[in-house]
């Protein structure tokens, strides 16, 4: 907490408060900390991981006490960096990654995130400058949450951190309402309170006695792809390029004073990370879920997965749940969500029960997907567009097409199709086609209409997924970093987040990772882009063919049929009707007319051209 203004001291106990709220997020260790001038308080619950001894504990200040930081996160290249400050003079009382920040600050100021290579949220205060300094990771796989009150600058790792520093607009926020329902997560910068913002990934920050600055991007995905095409490669050594940069990515995401676990699918992606820990000499100790449900059904990875983990010496175990694990977990998993999500179950089972099995680290396969086109959405999309792009200068149309489809093409598919029209003739348009679970003329009939009016025109979806896609020059690199941008970044990376630290389980990403980003990136804009098959080069030969010659079937949970358990009257026993549920109990207001049918707005069907 930061009150740039100095009218009134900071409340310290308000701090703490919002410490103790995030207990499960650091039990080891916490700190709190204010300037002697009481402008300023920080605070941090610690998970240990790196320079496990008290020289370690945050808040931590620079040897002459001008700066301090609190940090949430780990920088993998931080030893490379320590020599290079060592031999320049520099001396260090820890050997912990954050001091190694704090040197970097002292002698690069701004400038040093081009240098970090990690999953990172952190604040440095200058007690000469009287500024607070704030960055967040490219990937945005680390969160920062922000609200300023009266001139009272408020952060959190998580939304409830900062509702419980008090000093906010607590009026539900409509775009963040209509992007649930639409994306299945609250998209950033959006958080449902409109006093609390979201730090973009990739961006740096400064709050100052001027006032509070306008957040300022350091690194862009999509300008990193943009830029690639002018990097000289030999298309024929991309396989080559994949496989030295998945495990330079996977020793660096090994780097850790307390054990490191995986969680082991039957897939390519967490099985490649696996084989790279066992030709580094790492021993592995992996976890795998089974579900009671799935148990001799193609979507049963168990066998597999353990026959994988023999094959490659790992210290494995196997647990088996079942739906009733669901409906008492239920409450815990919407307390911890923090945002709403309509995904993020697995990854809390899995984390809750590593935890049990003593993990502090885990790797996790997350990414493959997303950098090796294993999605549909790389094949639908460019179908989409090629078939529909005729009706991209019609909008009136497309719109005229879907008011009369909807009626017909709900009772037979998805009522998303009656769009196509409407939406496909475009990459951003067949992106929201394929990926929502809502499209925006749906919302009116269980939400607010003035919500559903606002908070769209205030999200600029369109235009966003355009400035996100931008970078591409062909639609598959479009596709690839909308999917990184959008899907991965707001869904996927902050369920891991939320959801390991449920437990107080850090999930690590090697497959999201900047240098190896950078290193494929030349091969996806000459056409070459790296696959499933080509990452297969990873795996060791003794699971090779297993791993392979298997239906890809992806870690699945049956959450539609404990759903169905937990609420017998539920209607929409889907996605759908697992984001209503998720809504309400946010606090979102869902309505629904007699029999549960949907109600329908008085603005339903006197709605603007955007609709």
């Amino acid at each position: 907490m930061f009150n740039y203004r100095a009218e009134s001291p900071v409340d310290a106990d308000r701090v703490r408060q919002m410490c103790d709220s995030m207990v499960h997020r650091g039990p080891d260790d916490q700190g709190l900390w204010t300037d002697e001038k009481r402008q300023v308080t920080l605070g941090q619950r610690r998970l240990a991981i790196i320079d496990l001894s008290p020289l370690g504990h945050q808040p931590m200040h620079w040897a002459d006490g001008r700066y301090t930081i609190t940090f949430n996160g780990e920088i993998y290249n931080y030893q490379e960096l320590r020599e290079q400050l060592l031999s320049q003079g520099r001396q260090f009382r820890s050997h912990s990654d954050t001091e190694v920040l704090l040197a970097l600050y002292e002698r690069d100021g701004e400038e040093m995130c081009s240098l970090l290579r990690g999953m990172y949220a952190f604040v440095i205060y200058d007690k000469v400058e009287e500024k607070v300094f704030i960055a967040r990771d490219p990937y945005g796989i680390k969160p920062f949450y922000y609200a300023d009150c009266g001139g009272v600058f408020t952060f959190a790792s998580t939304v409830k951190g900062v509702e419980r520093s008090m000093k906010f607009d607590d009026s539900l926020d409509p775009a963040a309402v209509v992007s649930f329902f639409v994306w299945g997560y609250v998209a950033t910068p959006h958080t449902l309170r409109k006093g609390i913002r979201e730090l973009p990934a990739g961006h740096r920050m400064v709050v100052s006695k001027e006032g509070i600055g306008t957040p300022r991007q350091f690194y862009s995905l999509s300008e990193t792809m943009a830029r690639a095409a002018e990097t000289s490669i030999r298309p024929e050594a991309m396989r080559e390029a994949l496989v030295e940069a998945v495990r330079d990515s996977i020793r660096h995401h090994l780097i850790s004073d307390v054990p490191v676990g995986l969680f082991l699918s039957a897939g390519v992606d967490s099985t490649s990370l696996l084989s790279a820990m066992h030709g580094l000499g790492y021993p592995s100790t992996t976890l795998t879920l089974g579900f009671q449900e799935y148990r001799g059904t193609g979507l049963d990875e168990v066998g597999i997965a353990e026959q994988v983990a023999k094959q490659l010496d790992a210290s494995h175990q196997t647990i088996w749940i079942e739906g009733k694990e669901f409906g008492s977990d239920l409450e815990d998993i919407v307390e911890k969500m923090d945002q709403p999500s309509v995904d993020g179950v697995n990854t809390y089972l899995v984390s809750k029960y590593a935890r049990q099995a003593g993990f502090t680290v885990a790797v996790s396969g997350l990414g493959g997907d997303e950098l090796l086109g294993g999605y549909v959405s790389f094949t639908q999309i460019p179908e989409i567009v090629k078939r529909t792009r005729w009706a991209a200068g019609m909008p009136w149309l497309g719109r005229g097409l879907r008011k009369l489809a909807s009626p017909i093409v709900s009772r037979f598919t998805s009522p998303k199709m009656a769009g196509v029209f409407e939406y496909g003739g475009s990459v951003p348009g067949a992106y929201l086609l394929r990926r929502s679970h809502f499209l925006p003329h749906e919302l009116f009939k269980f939400l607010d209409p003035e919500i559903v009016t606002k908070g769209w025109e205030e999200l600029q979806t369109l235009q966003k997924l355009q400035d996100s896609a931008r970078g591409g020059a062909s639609t598959y690199e479009k596709v690839a970093l909308l999917e990184a941008q959008w899907y991965m970044r707001n869904q996927l990376l902050r369920d891991s987040d939320w959801a390991g630290m449920a437990h107080s389980i850090e999930l690590r990403v090697p497959l999201v990772d900047i240098k190896l980003f950078e290193a494929m990136a030349p091969f996806i804009v000459r056409g070459v882009a790296p696959h499933k098959d080509d990452l297969a080069a990873c795996l060791h030969p003794s699971v090779r063919d297993t791993i392979v010659n298997r239906p890809k079937s992806g870690f699945s949970v049956p959450v539609r049929q404990w759903l169905m358990e937990e609420d017998a009257s539920n209607s929409e026993r889907s996605v759908r009707g697992f984001a209503k549920m998720i809504g309400r109990r946010f606090g979102i207001p869902v309505s629904t007319g007699p029999g549960g049918r949907p109600a329908v707005g008085p603005m339903a069907d006197n709605r603007s051209g955007t609709f």
